[in-house]
C-alpha cells in the first residue's frame, strides 16, 4: 500500500504537517470542571462525570464530533465539550491563556514549530503535556517525529499527513473544454485563460483570511527552491540562505502573474475563505488553491460533491521538476497544568487507536498516520501520491526558527495583493523576521 508517510521525501530530517484553521465560532470559554451527573450520564448509580474542554479550529470539528460521541459511549464518565476558533484567534486568545494558566483540558496544536501554537513553541513553555507513555507514538515514522516531538518526547497528537494543491469544479472544467489538470506552469496559465474566456474566475483566492494567504505560495515553492536545492532549510538556518535570493522570489513573482492576468476574483484581500469555498462549489469559480484537509468543506457547500477533486499545481516548465508540499495535519495536545490532565491524555490515547486515526483522516482526506487494511486514502488525493516518494517537502513554516515569519509572511502577501509593496521588499520583511 502507498504510504505518503514513509516516502515523503524528508532529506531535510523534517516532517510533514498541514496549516489549517478555518473561520468558526467565537473563542469559548475554557475552564473545566467535575460536576454531579444524573444516572443516565454515568451509567449508573449516579456519581462524578469530568467535562473536558476542547478548543480547536473548525477542519477539526468533523472528526472531532465523531470521535468524542464514541469516546462518551466507551467512556460515559467523561464528557467533552468542544468549540472552534479562527487561526488568528487560537494563536493570540488561546496562546495567551496557555500562559496565563486557565487554557482547556485539550486544544489544537501546529505540528513542529513556526507558529505561536506549534508543538515547540508550546512545549518549550512546559505547557504540554507529555504522550510519550501512550502505544500510538511507538508508531510514528522516523522523518515525522520532529513535527510529534521535542528533546525525544511527544507532544502532539496528529491523525495524519495532507496536502497543497488545486480544489477544482470537474463539471467546470469539462464545460470549459478542458480533458486533464495541468502537469506544467504553462500549462496551468493556458487552462486559466480558457476558464477566464469562458466566463468563470479560474482561482478563488481568500486573501481576507490570513492563513489562506500563505497556500499558493508553499505550493510553488517545493518546485522553485526545493527540487533544485532540497537543502535549502539547512543553508537557511546555517545563515548560508535568504528568502531574497533564493526560488521565493520566483514563486511570489508567478503568484503575482496570476493576479496580473486577471485569473483571481476581484478584491482577493476582502474575500473570506467560506466566499471562496462557496465559489468554487457552486462554479461561479473553478478552483482555490487549497489544503487538502478542508476538502470536505469544499464538498458540503456543493449540490454534487463528486463534481470537487484535486491536482497538485505544477510549479515548473518540466514535469520532472514539479514538487509538492506535504504535511502533517493540525493535531491537539493536552494542558499539562490542567486539573484533568490524566483524563485528557486517556481520550488522546483513545484517538491513537488505529481505527480512530483512520475515522479522523477519512473526515478531513487525509492520509493516515500509520495504515492497516481498513485504511482508506481520498480518490481526490491520489494524484499526488506518485509525488510522495522523492518530490515532497514539509510545509515550509515547519523549519521557521520562531513564530515571526508566518504573521509576516501573511501580511506582505496582503500588501503585494494590493499593490503596497514590491516582492523585494516583501522578502525582505521575511528575512529580518527570519533573523529575530
Amino acid at each position: 500500500m502507498t504510504d505518503l508517510l514513509h516516502h515523503a521525501r524528508v532529506s531535510r530530517g523534517q516532517f510533514l504537517r498541514m496549516m489549517g484553521g478555518l473561520a468558526a465560532a467565537t473563542l469559548a470559554t475554557t475552564a473545566c470542571s467535575t460536576r454531579p451527573e444524573t444516572t443516565a450520564t454515568t451509567g449508573g448509580g449516579g456519581g462524578a462525570t469530568t467535562e473536558l474542554k476542547f478548543i480547536g479550529v473548525a477542519d477539526q470539528k468533523t472528526p472531532m464530533d465523531e470521535l468524542a460521541a464514541a469516546y462518551a459511549k466507551a467512556t460515559p464518565t467523561v464528557r467533552l465539550t468542544a468549540s472552534y476558533a479562527p487561526t488568528d484567534q487560537v494563536q493570540t486568545s488561546l496562546r495567551t491563556q496557555l500562559g496565563a494558566g486557565n487554557a482547556p483540558d485539550l486544544h489544537v496544536v501546529y505540528p513542529g514549530n513556526g507558529s505561536a501554537m506549534s508543538m515547540t513553541q508550546i512545549a518549550q513553555a512546559g505547557l504540554l503535556a507529555d504522550l510519550s507513555a501512550q502505544p500510538w507514538t511507538q508508531t510514528i515514522p522516523a522523518g515525522f517525529k520532529p513535527a510529534f516531538q521535542l528533546d525525544g518526547k511527544t507532544y502532539l497528537f496528529s491523525a495524519g499527513s495532507s496536502v497543497i494543491g488545486a480544489v477544482y469544479n470537474k463539471k467546470v472544467f469539462q464545460q470549459a473544454g478542458i480533458d486533464a489538470p495541468p502537469t506544467t506552469w504553462s500549462e496551468f496559465l493556458a487552462v486559466c485563460d480558457k476558464l477566464k474566456k469562458a466566463g468563470v474566475t479560474p482561482i478563488a483566492l481568500g486573501a481576507q483570511t490570513p492563513w489562506v494567504t500563505q497556500l499558493i505560495t508553499y505550493a510553488l515553492v517545493p518546485s522553485t527552491v526545493y527540487a533544485k536545492d532540497p537543502t535549502f532549510d539547512d543553508k537557511q538556518l546555517a545563515g548560508q540562505a535568504t528568502f531574497a535570493g533564493s526560488g521565493w522570489h520566483q514563486a511570489m513573482e508567478m503568484y503575482l502573474e496570476l493576479q496580473k492576468r486577471g485569473y483571481f476574483n476581484d478584491k482577493p484581500n476582502g474575500t473570506t475563505f467560506e466566499q471562496q469555498t462557496s465559489m468554487v462549489a457552486t462554479g461561479k469559480a473553478a478552483m482555490a488553491i487549497q489544503v487538502s484537509a478542508v476538502l470536505p468543506d469544499f464538498r458540503k457547500a456543493a449540490s454534487s460533491p463528486d463534481d470537487l477533486s484535486m491536482f497538485p499545481l505544477p510549479g515548473a516548465d518540466d514535469a520532472n521538476q514539479v514538487w509538492i508540499p506535504a504535511g502533517v495535519v493540525v493535531g491537539l495536545g493536552a494542558s499539562a497544568k490542567g486539573r484533568n490532565a490524566e483524563q485528557a491524555k486517556a481520550f488522546i490515547d483513545f484517538l491513537g487507536r488505529q481505527e480512530n486515526l483512520n475515522a479522523w483522516a477519512k473526515a478531513i482526506a487525509a492520509i493516515p498516520l500509520t495504515q492497516d487494511a481498513s485504511s482508506t486514502i481520498d480518490p481526490a488525493v491520489q494524484s499526488f501520491l506518485p509525488f510522495t516518494k522523492d518530490r515532497a517537502v514539509p510545509f515550509m513554516d515547519q523549519r521557521w526558527p520562531n513564530a515571526e515569519v508566518q504573521p509576516v509572511h501573511f501580511a506582505v502577501v496582503q500588501e503585494l495583493l494590493a499593490g503596497d509593496s514590491t516582492i523585494d521588499e516583501a522578502l525582505k520583511k521575511m528575512d529580518e523576521a527570519y533573523r529575530k
